[in-house]
């Protein structure tokens, strides 16, 4: 049978961060074309991997072998905002040959510049429009575009440079559901090795088999992710039925020992009871309760053998059922009255065009989703309302403590440790305090000490989060900018738990639509240009009908 070619295969991989935090010890991958799903808890070392695959990281033991060229889309994209469309694309320096040439200019060194690659804007513009980005052309500058559209910019350069091996860390992250849906289309068109670690569970139902990163180790799964957590489920389910399998063997092992120690009482008693009762001659008595002794001491070593043999099956039993921790978001009780005063916005210019018309009140304890297109401005109107950025006219008035969630998530000092960041915002409350905090988001101990720019992107979620509740005062008001980016599910499902039991008002900007309604919201806003209330059926229905129209 001829064997499947490998394009990327790690060997006793091993890496520690600098302050000694092991991610990967003798870790083992072999990955051939197709489109992987990688998941695993938020920690597990899912975007370190990713990193060392694209040489972004150095293991400090062990190789990676890579059959190809490689691609690699980061979770947390940064590009220069003065950067040019065709300087993010790659293809400034061709395209600047190109029109070197056009306008009468023979030198030798444009041609060697274009080489054969005459047609590169043609196929540069193809590819911005395959991902909804046509309109956006190649002189302006990132600067000029949303977060969500730098990341779709960032694939289309992988795109045009056609690698073998194409990584992505969490790509869906800030995009529109539309953008999403040329997201998925650019992934099912793909024909090479694809490597894709998400939350998204769209998006993962769409990869070829899952790799479950777990304790420094990968078990596969076929198929998507439906056929994963139908699999993961059954496993579970077996193996929680070995442990009830076990923990009665382990009792019943301890009661057949109970009576084997039972049974060399009784003799022992008999034989003692025969010597006094002078039933049979000493040597006689003797030699029956030495016979029993042994018997009984050989019966009672054969049980505890058993039952040490039930134990460690039942102990293997249980470390097959998966534990996984859950964060434990407790938000401050800070009730804001119906009919309070919270956000008043009065004739409202945001920079970069869009705006908000006459008066806009927030009262009381209200849930306003804000939705609309990549570039509409929500990112913007969030951080005006936070006061980072100044409007260019009107009024913007918070009225009660407030707090902001960023999406780029760079509240937090790389440098320092969670617990230093977190100290930061609270200056005091006590460390055994901000401990006892973190802990319930799973930095206990040395990993509340890990420095910030250690940590996956789910963890940093973590600390900002805790970061911004532990704050004085505690806020009234939360500003959420796409708060589900990176989060594993179970975190996804924490989070909206913790929210739902939240007593002050919110504003949350999100492209996931169920996340959103599992909130309670009682207002939803459109920014298109303007301010406009809208629905989450209109919200559905108008990605759907996009998506049509692009089948079609």
């Amino acid at each position: 049978m001829a064997t499947r070619p490998t394009f990327i295969t790690c060997t006793s991989l091993s890496f520690s961060w600098p302050d000694g935090t092991s991610v990967l010890d003798d870790f083992r991958l072999a990955v051939g074309p197709g489109r992987t799903g990688l998941v695993g808890l938020n920690g597990s070392g899912k975007s370190t991997l990713l990193k060392l695959i694209a040489g972004e990281l150095t293991p400090s033991a062990g190789s990676v072998r890579i059959a190809g060229e490689v691609g690699y889309l980061p979770q947390n994209l940064v590009l220069h905002t003065g950067l040019r469309v065709d300087q993010a694309l790659g293809i400034d320096g061709t395209r600047a040959a190109l029109h070197a040439i056009e306008s009468g200019d023979t030198a030798e060194e444009h041609f060697a510049a274009v080489g054969d690659d005459w047609d590169v804007e043609e196929r540069a513009l193809a590819v911005l429009d395959q991902l909804g980005l046509g309109g956006i052309g190649l002189d302006r500058t990132i600067g000029e575009i949303s977060g969500g559209e730098s990341v779709l910019l960032r694939l289309a350069a992988l795109l045009l440079a056609r690698p073998e091996v194409l990584l992505l860390d969490e790509p869906t992250n800030n995009l529109d559901r539309h953008a999403r849906r040329r997201l998925y289309e650019a992934m099912d068109a793909w024909s090479g090795v694809l490597v894709v670690v998400s939350h998204d569970r769209e998006l993962l139902e769409r990869v070829d088999q899952i790799a479950d990163l777990r304790d420094g180790e990968v078990t596969w799964y076929g198929g998507a992710w439906s056929d994963y957590r139908a699999a993961l489920a059954a496993e579970q389910e077996a193996a929680e039925r070995m442990v009830r399998v076990a923990e009665a063997d382990v009792q019943r092992q301890k009661r057949e020992l109970q009576d084997a120690q039972s049974k060399l009482a009784r003799r022992k008693r008999y034989a003692q009871k025969s010597y006094e009762n002078k039933v049979v001659p000493r040597i006689v008595a003797n030699n029956r309760r030495a016979a029993a002794e042994v018997s009984s001491g050989k019966h009672r070593a054969l049980h505890a053998d058993r039952l040490a043999e039930a134990r460690s099956r039942l102990d293997a039993a249980v470390e097959a059922v998966r534990d996984d921790d859950e964060i434990r978001i407790e938000l401050p009780r800070t009730t804001v009255h119906p009919g309070r005063d919270v956000l008043l916005l009065r004739d409202l210019e945001l920079p970069y065009g869009a705006r908000v018309g006459g008066e806009f009140e927030l009262r009381g304890p209200e849930r306003v989703a804000l939705v609309g297109r990549n570039g509409a401005g929500k990112t913007t109107l969030l951080r005006t309302l936070a006061g980072e950025l100044a409007p260019v006219a009107g009024e913007v008035s918070v009225r009660v403590p407030m707090r902001f969630l960023p999406q780029r998530l760079d509240l937090l000092d790389d440098e320092r440790s969670v617990v230093e960041n977190v100290a930061r915002f609270a200056p005091g409350a006590t460390v055994n305090e901000i401990r006892a905090r973190l802990a319930r988001f799973l930095f206990r101990g040395a990993r509340a000490d890990r420095r910030a720019g250690t940590l996956s992107g789910g963890e940093r979620f973590r600390a900002t989060l805790a970061a911004l509740l532990l704050a004085e005062p505690a806020p009234q008001l939360l500003l959420l900018d796409e708060p589900t980016n990176n989060l594993d599910l179970a975190s996804v499902h924490s989070l909206t738990s913790a929210l739902d039991a939240y007593e002050g008002a919110l504003v949350v900007v999100s492209h996931d639509v169920p996340f959103l309604e599992s909130l309670g919201i009682t207002r939803w806003l459109r920014l298109d240009g303007e301010l406009r209330p809208t629905t989450a059926e209109a919200v559905r229905e108008e990605t759907e009908e996009r998506t049509a129209v692009r089948s079609e």
